[in-house]
């Protein structure tokens, strides 16, 4: 085998791949479009119970058929504080069994004369340009995905074409058999090996096709085809922790939740490793007449039984370890809190994001919903950044009134950044494939961030009103204190509606936000009143005049902003409804 075969058959595998690995990228991204909206929804009523999440992380990914899709989706939940750890931890053992899947489709239509030429996988693509060309955006998903499958069975024949001259380069073969010839140390040797090629690829199903082709055309026998697969399980878990190393404490938990499971599963099959094999060789003779261990020189070989007996050992592995270490998941918390220690909270008088930052994920509903978890955050900052105000009146030093208007200060620069990179964020998202109506929760979502810095800036006008005041020596009377100060709470009480409106869009309270809206609308025209009144009868000056109305009118423009936001996001809420 001289350096020119080992390109040729290189540059054929790398090509094979390209399009496997193309052609699951489109199948599950259309998978995702199709289902993203309802991902959200489905995680939310997930519960303490192990089952309800085992089911879902397993329908999950048997719908989007990526089980790193799945994880990364999950440690981003986590991350965003919508899924416990607990949940999490349910969730990846269910994503484990729904990946189980993608090798059965190779086993069962990918290999060998299964394959069939192009005929079939031509007929597929040119039945998805009916709904690519329809103009719906959920028809184009489903064409999409179509393609994605198609492209997936050409991807598997052209895998088999290098793969089935491998016989042609017996140096190949007489590596394989040395490494083989090591007894338990051989099914470590090859762990290893695979997890280390799925780390590479950064694909478990493109290694999983490339196992089960070469176990069709007898490269490797059982119980190397076995070690492989362990070690891919192992090897797909990077996909997530890299996901996790902008993630903060909670989805770094997560992603080594999911490092745990499949380890600890791989020691326990290696454990009962002879009776399993023995019990998988059983099921598979039954099935297909032949046994995996059966030598290709035997008459009664069967090509279709190592990859068959792959197939259901993928299965029993992960079925089996999540029924055993569903019983384990507050075990498997407590090693990862030590393998992940949850930093010293930070002062929240400095700018960082939470959700955002480095988070990007491979569907638009999913980057929108880190954007929601930050605009959350967001609002939090400009409800703490409100209740400095009223120190500024009661402040009795000039130091204290200075800290107090840095920090406000502080808060107004933060809000400024905070809607600066949300936005970008948001305007990556739409710029890239989105469906209508995710564009039109895009422009929502910038409406209220746009108004939430609106707040931010009311806030800090008061604030200068009040520094102005104070240094113009203008002094307010206990009559106009209390009448500002009820209108603090009038407009406190409208923040709280936003802020509660904005932790769950599909149940927003949309009338409290105009009651508390009528009522700073209401209290501003008697202050206006009063205020005239006592302009014409001379019971202050000019200058207090001049603040206090000022102060007041800045108050109801505060809560201008807040019912604009509350207003967004009910649109969001019809939107989300019509989809």
């Amino acid at each position: 085998m001289n350096i020119g075969d080992i390109f040729i058959v290189t540059l054929k595998l790398a090509g094979a791949l390209a399009v496997f690995l193309f052609a699951m990228k489109l199948m599950s991204e259309g998978l995702q479009k199709i289902a993203g909206s309802k991902m959200r929804s489905v995680l939310k009523h997930i519960t303490g119970n192990p089952l309800s999440g085992i089911l879902t992380g397993t329908a999950v990914t048997a719908a989007i058929q990526s089980s790193s899709a799945t994880t990364v989706m999950v440690v981003s939940f986590v991350n965003a504080g919508l899924l416990s750890l607990a949940g999490a931890v349910a969730v990846i053992m269910g994503a484990n069994i729904g990946t189980t899947i993608t090798a059965w489709i190779i086993t069962l239509f990918g290999l060998g004369d299964n394959a069939g030429g192009f005929s079939l996988p031509m007929l597929l693509a040119t039945i998805s340009l009916f709904f690519i060309f329809s103009g719906r955006d959920k028809m184009k998903s489903i064409g999409q995905t179509i393609i994605g499958l198609a492209l997936l069975l050409v991807g598997m024949e052209l895998l088999q074409e290098p793969m089935s001259n491998l016989d042609q380069y017996p140096n190949f073969l007489h590596t394989i058999s040395t490494l083989s010839n090591y007894g338990f140390w051989s099914i470590l040797i090859f762990i290893a090996i695979g997890a280390l090629l799925t780390c590479l690829v950064q694909a478990s199903a493109a290694m999983m096709a490339i196992t089960l082709v070469m176990c069709y055309n007898g490269w490797i026998g059982f119980d190397v085809a076995v070690a492989l697969v362990m070690g891919q399980n192992i090897g797909t878990t990077i996909t997530a922790n890299l996901a996790a190393l902008v993630a903060n404490a909670a989805g770094k938990k997560a992603a080594r939740a999911h490092l745990v499971f499949n380890v600890v599963g791989v020691l326990i099959t290696l454990i009962a490793f002879s009776p399993l094999m023995h019990f998988i060789a059983f099921l598979t003779e039954n099935i297909t007449g032949c046994s995996p261990y059966t030598s290709v020189d035997n008459p009664l070989y069967n090509r279709e039984s190592v990859p068959m007996a792959i197939s259901l050992f993928h299965t029993i592995f992960n079925v089996g370890n999540t029924i055993i270490l569903a019983f384990f998941i507050p075990q498997i918390i407590k090693i990862v809190n030590w393998m992940v220690k949850s930093p010293v909270e930070e002062t929240e008088d400095e700018f960082r994001l939470t959700y955002i930052e480095g988070n990007w994920l491979s569907t638009a509903e999913l980057n929108l919903q880190s954007a929601k978890s930050e605009i959350e955050e967001f609002s939090k900052r400009v409800l703490r950044m409100y209740t400095f105000l009223p120190d500024l009146r009661t402040a009795k030093s000039e130091e204290e009134f200075d800290n107090i208007m840095k920090r406000i200060s502080k808060y107004e620069d933060i809000t400024d950044h905070m809607e600066l990179e949300i936005t970008k964020f948001l305007t990556r998202v739409g710029s890239g494939d989105v469906s209508q109506h995710a564009s039109e929760r895009i422009s929502t979502m910038l409406r209220i961030i746009d108004n939430l810095e609106s707040i931010g800036d009311a806030i800090y006008q008061i604030a200068m009103t009040r520094k102005s005041k104070r240094e113009d020596a203008v002094h307010f009377d206990a009559s106009l204190n209390a009448n500002l100060a009820h209108m603090s709470e009038l407009v406190q009480k409208a923040l709280d509606v936003m802020d509660s409106n904005l932790k769950d869009y599909d149940h927003i309270d949309l009338d409290a936000a105009y009651e508390a809206e009528k009522a700073i609308n209401s209290y501003r025209d008697v202050l206006r009143t009063q205020h005239l009144d006592a302009l014409k009868l001379g019971i202050y000056d000019y200058s207090i005049g001049n603040a206090y109305s000022g102060l007041y009118a800045l108050y109801e423009k505060l809560g201008d902003y807040v019912i604009n936001v509350s207003e967004a996001i009910d649109n969001s809420r019809k939107i989300a409804e019509n989809e």
